[in-house]
């Protein structure tokens, strides 16, 4: 029997919260609008991990999917110890898709994310380590073919955009420039970004996301050689 989908879409009242939240980031507003956040916010959160969770297992059959905070779903609340900006609350809230490892950071992974005027998701690396990128160079030196076929999709779409910090220092001058683009990064993850739209307030978004995701499924494969 065909599961009934949760996700029917964030709504303005999700925006409208996430501004506010950027205007009254302290723990008395937050506190008295504890329920928007349950509400507009963690629930359509939560829906949409449910609705995109068991297709993304045929992915990864080792994903984190459950549908909560610290699983799939980041905390509210910012980690302050060692930041200048002592505001106590995330503007930002997203979803995760990884293995559940503790150096997940050095691992690749899908992710969403919401913010008060914009919305993006994709696949990639969250902090990679330099030891991690100079593996990921030396995988491409050892499988070129593999790679350029892992890769094949990204000039063939518009969905996805590659970002991440460049080294300015040329490893392999006889690169050619397609390569280098991805030979050179310091951390990199493919992205899209969307400013706010109707799609965000309908269930269309997790037919976005399950499709899109799909589209990266060998490159993310190839990621996963990276030891």
């Amino acid at each position: 029997m065909k599961r009934e989908r949760k996700f029917e879409g964030f709504s303005k009242d999700s925006i409208a919260f996430l501004r506010k939240l950027k205007a009254n980031n302290n723990k008395q507003w937050f506190e008295s609008h504890k329920k928007d956040y349950e509400n507009y916010l963690l629930l359509p959160l939560k829906n949409l991990v449910t609705d995109v969770g068991e297709i993304m297992l045929s992915i990864d059959s080792d994903f984190e999917i459950s549908p909560a905070v610290n699983k799939t779903i980041s905390r509210v609340y910012r980690d302050t110890r060692f930041s200048h900006d002592k505001s106590p609350y995330k503007i930002s809230h997203w979803i995760t898709f990884k293995k559940p490892r503790k150096d997940w950071k050095d691992a690749p992974a899908y992710f969403f994310e919401i913010s008060p005027d914009s919305y993006r998701y994709g696949m990639g690396f969250y902090g990679a380590a330099p030891d991690t990128m100079a593996k990921f160079r030396e995988l491409i030196d050892e499988k070129p073919k593999e790679f350029q076929k892992a890769i094949s999709f990204y000039a063939k779409q518009k969905t996805f955009v590659l970002e991440g910090e460049k080294y300015k220092k040329i490893f392999d001058e006889a690169k050619s420039e397609e390569i280098q683009n991805w030979y050179q990064r310091k951390n990199f993850y493919l992205v899209c970004n969307r400013k706010i739209d109707d799609i965000l307030f309908s269930e269309k978004l997790a037919n976005s996301l399950i499709s899109d995701f799909g589209s990266l499924a060998d490159f993310y494969h190839f990621l996963l050689q990276i030891k």
